[in-house]
């Protein structure tokens, strides 16, 4: 079902979780993009090699957007790569496509399977990709066109990093991709070991307003998400009366789907504490892939994750160091600024 780094080519079905956004969210998202585009180094400089620092570029100041790295495509780059945790599998956009000179398949494609639904996708053969110690050959990448893709070049997912760690470090802003994880890092950080799905993708066991939860480690999701299981679940305990807000959501195919904003009672990933937070539920296409449909469910995006100081993931031991943002801190308030589309209803 995944991808195999060395040609050996590309599985018929690709996960590509992140890139979610609310409908109110896009224009704004876009911008912030293009603003930041100007930081990064220019084209055809030389290929980042060896456990080298990639210069990291959050889309927004608090880091509450995607981490956005340089990659070197067939020699030729840097290009703009949003960093996804929650894809198995990294793609490229069409018009970096067609930059290059690659031609899709005829006849041939695969399903892509995103957040909100599924699409059939062509994809292209890529000689040589590279990211700091990661170098990924003769592998091929679903060409990605639609909206939410809001000017990066791409996605580095998952795939190739089963050997390796990436820390993203919020502070300093950077992100290294390397074999393992700095020993400081691990000094300083909470470990908590994690778990893979069948897709590759890391997943931690953790505790919203007491209710036991699998979380999903997404940093190409702006939006932290629940499935419809856990809003019950949290609903049987609170009673009615919340206050939720009406959204739409995108993914990375053209469906868009509703979702309900409501505020979460702490999320608590032992020995931390999340407060602050606003989840957005809903009958997302992804949780039903990932078989977690029925069970209580998290997709952790980078509004939850970027109010961290930093963020490492060891993949070969599956392992993730979180250090909040406060030295010795163990509540972590994600400060929100929902996005409203619709108004208010209580439930």
């Amino acid at each position: 079902m995944d991808a195999e780094v060395g040609g050996a080519g590309l599985g018929r079905r690709a996960v590509l979780t992140g890139l979610l956004r609310s409908m109110a969210a896009g224009a704004a998202l876009a911008v912030a993009l293009a603003s930041r585009a100007s930081d990064m180094p220019q084209e055809d400089a030389p290929a980042p090699t060896g456990d080298a620092a990639l210069f990291a570029t959050p889309t927004t100041l608090d880091h509450i957007g995607r981490v956005v790295v340089p990659v070197m495509v067939n020699g030729r780059g840097p290009f703009r790569f949003v960093v996804d945790t929650g894809a198995n599998h990294s793609t490229i956009s069409t018009r970096l496509a067609k930059r290059l000179g690659l031609t899709p398949t005829d006849g041939e494609s695969i399903t892509l399977d995103g957040i909100t639904g599924a699409a059939q996708v062509n994809f292209v053969t890529v000689e040589k990709l590279q990211a700091g110690d990661l170098t990924i050959s003769d592998t091929p990448l679903p060409v990605i066109g639609t909206p939410v893709m809001a000017g990066a070049d791409g996605i580095l997912g998952a795939a190739g990093l089963d050997e390796k760690s990436v820390l993203m470090d919020f502070q300093r802003n950077r992100v290294v991709i390397s074999r393992n994880v700095d020993y400081l890092v691990r000094t300083e950080s909470t470990r908590i070991h994690a778990d893979r799905l069948r897709y590759g993708l890391v997943t931690i066991d953790t505790r919203v307003g007491g209710v036991p939860v699998r979380a999903v480690i997404d940093t190409g999701s702006e939006r932290t998400l629940g499935n419809l299981a856990l809003r019950d679940a949290l609903r049987t305990r609170r009673g009615p009366g919340v206050l939720t807000y009406v959204t739409s959501v995108f993914g990375a195919t053209e469906k868009v789907e509703p979702g309900e904003i409501q505020p979460s009672p702490p999320i608590v990933i032992d020995p931390l504490r999340i407060t602050d937070v606003n989840v957005v539920y809903g009958a997302f296409h992804i949780f039903d892939v990932w078989g977690l449909r029925n069970r209580p469910a998290l997709i952790i995006g980078m509004d939850v994750l970027g109010t961290v100081a930093s963020l490492a993931i060891d993949f070969k031991n599956q392992d993730v160091y979180i250090t909040p943002a406060r030295a010795g801190a163990d509540t972590l308030p994600a400060n929100l600024h929902d996005l409203v589309t619709a108004p208010a209803q209580k439930r």
